[in-house]
């Protein structure tokens, strides 16, 4: 996947495990709970990932112009 998809699943993952938490609390159902916080801890991984993505892309295009500004 590439960086901007890592960071929109992210988001959708994060978004929905908010929402399954609080139909989880409002239900009374830990499970479900639990089941929406392992889902949100996921889109926060998925959204780090795709910014580091992005940073190691941007940090790579910056050295490749500086070369070839040498050259």
């Amino acid at each position: 996947m590439g960086s901007t998809a890592d960071k929109v699943s992210g988001t959708a993952n994060k978004a929905a495990g908010k929402a399954k938490q609080s139909v989880g609390k409002a239900v009374g159902s830990r499970q479900m709970e639990a089941e929406g916080a392992m889902q949100e801890g996921k889109g926060r991984v998925q959204k780090a990932t795709g910014d580091a993505k992005a940073a190691v892309k941007s940090g790579a295009s910056k050295a490749a112009k500086a070369i070839n500004k040498n050259l």
